[in-house]
């Protein structure tokens, strides 16, 4: 069932690990299927270990239709961000580091690059802490995310969302490229700002970037 997306989602999680978004079995990768099923890579496993049956098919109240691996321990908020976003249809949660540092040091992290805000689609805010494996995790996402797709979960990592699963996995290398930029910004001086025109323009284009393959 689903061997097509599934070797998408072993896939995706390959190229996390190959921009440095995590480390061994860390982080997960989920999509939701048009008729509804949730794909869910499972727990403490490397990406490139994987094959298609290791990734889990649930239903979206938690059930298992297909596999035998324990699920992600982060599925119970990955499940509540399906529940509550039904425009949401991928979700990526790294600890990608610097993402993660300026969560340590800001609130919310303001667009200040073009590819912040193509990927992010706007200023990505820093939740309050929540347990990992904890269904907070997948409440504080919702509640933070409002248009964006991505937020910083304080003291742990990052979560992207997005339509498709490239749309979450660009939101992820992108903020941590953006992250880079702006901490070493700030270790040597005040960081300049995009005004909210330029920022909007920079999410404007990004609708027709690519070759319409999502």
């Amino acid at each position: 069932m689903f061997e097509k997306e599934k070797q998408e989602v072993i896939k995706a999680g390959m190229t996390l690990d190959r921009y440095g978004l995590i480390a061994l079995s860390g982080g997960n990768v989920s999509v939701r299927m048009e008729s509804g099923e949730i794909l869910i890579t499972p727990s403490g496993m490397i990406y490139e270990d994987m094959v298609a049956d290791d990734v889990l098919v649930m239903d979206v109240q938690g059930n298992v239709i297909e596999g035998e691996r324990k699920p992600s321990s982060d599925t119970d908020g990955i499940l509540y961000i399906f529940q509550h976003r039904p425009d949401i249809n991928a979700t990526i949660h790294t600890h990608q580091p610097y993402a993660t540092a300026v969560g340590l040091v800001e609130d919310e992290f303001t667009v200040n690059l073009t590819t912040l805000a193509n990927a992010s689609a706007g200023h990505v805010k820093v939740t309050p802490y929540s347990s990992p494996g904890s269904v907070d995790l997948g409440m504080d996402t919702v509640e933070y995310l409002v248009s964006s797709l991505a937020v910083i979960l304080a003291h742990h990592g990052v979560m992207t969302v997005g339509r498709t699963l490239k749309q979450a996995l660009y939101a992820a290398v992108y903020l941590e490229e953006a992250a880079k930029c702006y901490l070493a910004a700030r270790a040597v001086g005040p960081v300049k700002k995009m005004t909210q025109a330029q920022i909007q323009q920079s999410i404007d284009i990004f609708q027709f970037y690519g070759q319409g393959n999502g």
